[in-house]
């Protein structure tokens, strides 16, 4: 039986991924900022995590520590909103959770399987990460960096020779509540959809897996728009 540690397991993909592996007869360890909605989910062991405090790493380790060891990392925790204004809280709100959060919690989950000797992390970024996206700035950029880290610790444990898989997910838009209260997307994805793609791309052991092939496709043809038309392009309107 593996062990699987799940940040972001209160609502949407992380929810339904939990639910996915506990079916799998995983030990499944869940954590998140809102601890009463983590209570029903059949979890083994449950953890209050804010993931840009400065002892969340503690607590993961506490986690881990309880649930006897870990073989699965997976990150679900994220943040992001259209902020055509740059209002300067949410600019900071997102940096501070996609880049700092996102970093203390791949960096512990890295050192604890480099000591270990083994293990997979999984984490998800998004297509937002492969152009700059005029309407969430701050979004779109922190998810490219997610995708630049989650590469540069592949590249790093190849170098130490260290037995740890890297998977980064890349989903589109999904209907969750990060969504709510914006205009509908098109090709809209259901979190139940998602999470069936995200256990099989970390079954799979994929490096990468863009959800789902719509998405390949328009992400492929994004990075061969040269970026003169890029920057023309409106993604949405603007009043």
């Amino acid at each position: 039986m593996s062990k699987v540690i799940i940040i972001g397991a209160s609502s949407g993909i992380g929810l339904e991924v939990a639910r996915l592996f506990i079916q799998r007869g995983w030990t499944v360890g869940v954590a998140a900022r809102r601890l009463e909605l983590l209570k029903n989910i059949g979890a083994a062991e449950v953890e209050q995590i804010d993931v840009t405090s400065e002892d969340a790493p503690d607590k993961l380790m506490s986690l881990i520590n309880r649930m006897g060891g870990m073989d699965l990392f997976f990150y679900a925790s994220g943040v992001g909103k259209q902020n055509r204004e740059l209002t300067p809280d949410i600019e900071q709100w997102t940096v501070e959770t996609n880049g700092l959060g996102f970093t203390q919690m791949i960096g512990c989950a890295f050192r604890y399987f480099a000591q270990q000797g083994r293990g997979h992390i999984a984490a998800i970024s998004s297509i937002a990460g492969t152009k700059g996206l005029g309407p969430a700035p701050a979004y779109s950029a922190t998810k490219a960096y997610q995708a630049t880290y989650l590469q540069a610790l592949e590249q790093q444990a190849n170098a130490r020779k260290l037995n740890i898989c890297i998977t980064d997910i890349r989903p589109g838009f999904v209907d969750t509540a990060l969504l709510s209260g914006l205009p509908r997307y098109p090709m809209m994805l259901q979190p139940q959809q998602v999470a069936c793609e995200i256990v099989s791309a970390i079954e799979h052991h994929d490096h990468i897996r863009i959800i789902d092939w719509r998405y390949r496709i328009l992400t492929a043809l994004w990075r061969r728009v040269p970026r003169f038309i890029w920057r023309r392009l409106k993604l949405v309107k603007y009043e």
